[in-house]
């Protein structure tokens, strides 16, 4: 047997021990009281504040490896925690405790004409595999929103965040302890072996209900390539801004700078600018020249390389684009209709924004525009679970069944049928 035989043999068994903890915690966690699982939240949120230069410190040497092994800025930048970021990190976890518990909350209840009621009650899904990249936070972010809907949940960061995510899953950790929840409850794959992987995606022994990738398109076309149970699938952020003729110019340009700026490298920046031919002639000048001038690389259809010399041409593969960096593709359209066409075409159904004063046309794109999240005059980069009071997310799903948008708490859950009779029997 070759080393790397021993390797994958321990890595097997490694795996499996995990996935058959996570089982014997899910149904401890699925009982649990509210009490508890905030106990353990907010006594997480606690730890992490106590131990923010052991975080940050295990942060560096990720940081480092990152860079020695010539990361892009972008990846870099996705990567990095500072104080302010932990910070954020731990409400974010006392945001999650303060949610209202998914769990046993009537979505309906009905009575039968032959006396007997029926509640469709929420439920925990069981135990949840998260796989993803780079972001150390999705860490506590996917532990926590676990946590509080009664699922079990194992974390497979990448390796780049390998140190990080150690780390901050101790927090976690301190915290199910402190609530005298089982620490089984979140678990962190231990191992940089990429064979761990593959195991989650064959289900762990039947112990995995369902995996949710967070990461670039090539992890999750893995993910939905091989996983034989379900997939919550998240894809790349092709996310659109249509600047309408009826648009007000100065938020237009607000919008547009937010969009695009404010993190380049999360999946709601804007990748597209999409300008009404119709609007006024100054506005695409504008616009383009605010962007160059904030550091943005700008790449144009005709009309923007006509409005700044300093716009770049335009290819096809520009419009289907995740660029997670200062770069935007720019592009004059034919009204709402032709905007929605457009998105139709390349976008990946994640967000995308109107801005318009027009009412009507603002209802036309909202309507038609088929993505997770629509929006109307406000950036794109409201696409958060936290910026929907959801707390935090695990990420935006993109597909059609179960999850929609930013997963939470709720989506989560799922339920069961709860029937109570009092001796009633079907009549043969």
């Amino acid at each position: 047997m070759t080393t790397h035989d021993k390797i994958t043999d321990a890595t097997t068994e490694q795996m499996l021990t995990l996935g058959r903890r996570a089982r014997a915690a899910q149904r401890e966690i699925a009982l649990a009281s509210s009490e508890a699982k905030a106990k353990a939240l907010l006594a997480a949120a606690a730890a992490m504040r106590d131990s923010v230069q052991p975080i940050l410190d295990a942060n560096a040497k990720d940081v480092a490896e990152a860079r020695a092994g010539g990361m892009a800025p972008a990846f870099v930048d996705r990567l990095v925690l500072d104080k302010g970021r932990v910070e954020a990190i731990a409400k974010g976890l006392e945001a999650i405790a303060a949610l209202p518990d998914p769990v046993g909350a009537a979505l309906a209840e009905w009575t039968r004409p032959n006396g007997m009621t029926i509640a469709r009650v929420r439920v925990p899904i069981g135990v949840i595999g998260i796989i993803f990249e780079s972001r150390p936070n999705v860490t506590a972010d996917a532990g926590a929103l676990c946590l509080k809907a009664g699922n079990a949940a194992i974390l497979r960061g990448g390796s780049d965040s390998f140190h990080s995510s150690q780390a901050i899953h101790a927090c976690l950790v301190a915290g199910l302890r402190a609530a005298g929840l089982p620490e089984a409850a979140v678990q962190l794959v231990p191992t940089k072996d990429r064979a761990a992987v593959g195991h989650m995606l064959k289900g762990l022994g039947g112990a995995i209900d369902v995996i949710v990738p967070r990461g670039g398109k090539s992890l999750v076309a893995r993910v939905q390539e091989e996983a034989r149970v379900p997939v919550f699938a998240h894809l790349e952020g092709i996310c659109h801004t249509y600047v309408d003729r009826d648009a007000n110019p100065d938020m237009a340009l607000a919008l547009v700078l937010n969009a695009k700026m404010r993190r380049t490298s999360v999946c709601g920046a804007t990748e597209t600018l999409l300008v009404d031919k119709a609007a006024d002639a100054a506005i695409l000048p504008r616009l383009v020249k605010a962007l160059l001038d904030a550091g943005c690389e700008v790449r144009g259809d005709a009309a923007a390389l006509t409005a700044d010399s300093r716009v770049k041409p335009a290819t096809e593969t520009d419009w289907s684009t995740e660029y997670l960096d200062a770069i935007i593709s720019v592009k004059l359209v034919d009204g709402v209709d032709d905007a929605v066409a457009h998105i139709a075409k390349y976008g990946s159904q994640h967000t995308d924004c109107i801005v318009t004063e027009q009412q009507a046309t603002a209802e036309r794109f909202l309507t038609h525009v088929d993505s997770a999240i629509v929006l109307h005059n406000a950036s794109t980069q409201f696409a958060d679970g936290g910026e929907f009071g959801f707390g935090a997310e695990i990420g935006i799903a993109t597909g059609r069944l179960h999850a929609r948008g930013p997963v939470g708490v709720e989506q989560l859950t799922t339920f069961k049928y709860i029937v109570r009779g009092n001796g009633q029997t079907r009549p043969g």
